[in-house]
């Protein structure tokens, strides 16, 4: 099996805890399990890079003290083995924080990715167009970013989770500053529950040269794709995927689906749509509809025509 560069760095601290967890089950009936977790993203279009400088992971059992496993020790030998570039873990791929740890079995309340993103460091950062700015994460160096969606070890098996950074959502320019602002619209996934979306774009809507073509997955309940806001003016997509341009083929993917049913469309406007506000079907339009299944460790497959 294939170690991350994070997971790879803190063997020994996890040694440690193996050994800690052993030694608290000595005598008693409690159990342990094993955690995976991951990270991957749905693109920005307009950054070349997003890094976001990873310190740790916690976790809450419903009974019990947090458990914290901290990489801060480990990535001060290379400050860039804990910096993770999102915008690279696009179309299904995904980076491990954690890899097969041992934790005690039984429910978890929520978890906790703990991140460096303080002023003026070089630690978390946004590049745009070759330029590099700070990137902040208001209250994430003391608190961390949060995902309050409870969680299940079983005991003696594995739970394999990813947690999606929707990026488009997420980063947020402040006018008048040189920082940007990372506010975090994080998707936690079972990774045996999920599947694979992928498929090709006819080549006919990028005829007129102006086309930045993106997939937007929906909910199944919804019943008219409408652009990314956050702001309640409509159903926003669950997730987002650009679409890539092969000399002239154009093909998508997005992973971690959680299984059921989607809506899901096709547009040209990626890069009219701003997250921060409602942009009207003028600016924002869907030319090609459809709608799929997906079921568990399978790939479906759609093709967007005209």
């Amino acid at each position: 099996m294939k170690l991350s560069k994070l997971t790879s760095l803190h063997l020994i601290a996890a040694a440690g805890l193996t050994l800690g967890l052993a030694a608290c089950d000595s005598g008693s009936s409690s159990s342990t399990g094993t955690l995976s977790l991951g990270v991957t993203d749905a693109p920005v279009d307009t950054a070349d890079k997003v890094v976001v400088d990873f310190s740790g992971v916690e976790i809450k059992p419903e009974n019990g003290n947090s458990i914290t496993f901290d990489f801060t020790a480990k990535c001060a030998i290379d400050p860039t083995l804990c910096q993770i570039d999102l915008l690279s873990l696009t179309n299904g791929i995904s980076e491990q924080l954690l890899d097969g740890e041992i934790v005690p079995a039984g429910k978890y309340n929520w978890m906790r990715l703990l991140v460096n993103a303080e002023p003026v460091v070089k630690d978390s950062y946004i590049v745009i167009g070759g330029n590099e700015f700070e990137l902040r994460i208001p209250s994430g160096a003391e608190t961390g970013l949060k995902l309050n969606s409870g969680f299940t070890v079983p005991a003696d098996g594995e739970a394999s989770y990813t947690v999606d950074f929707d990026l488009r959502k997420s980063v947020h320019d402040p006018q008048g500053t040189t920082d940007y602002i990372l506010r975090p619209t994080l998707r936690m996934m079972d990774n045996t529950k999920t599947g694979t979306l992928s498929g090709s774009v006819d080549p006919g809507f990028y005829a007129g040269g102006t086309c930045t073509g993106a997939v937007y997955v929906f909910d199944g309940t919804v019943l008219a794709p409408d652009d990314e806001d956050g702001a309640g003016f409509g159903p926003d997509p669950v997730t987002t995927a650009l679409v890539s341009d092969d000399g002239g083929v154009y093909n998508y993917k997005v992973g971690f689906l959680s299984e059921g049913d989607y809506l899901i469309a096709f547009t040209c406007d990626a890069l009219a749509d701003a997250p921060e506000i409602d942009n009207d079907v003028a600016t924002v339009s869907f030319p090609s509809i459809g709608s799929v299944t997906i079921t568990a460790n399978d790939t479906r497959v759609y093709n967007f025509q005209p």
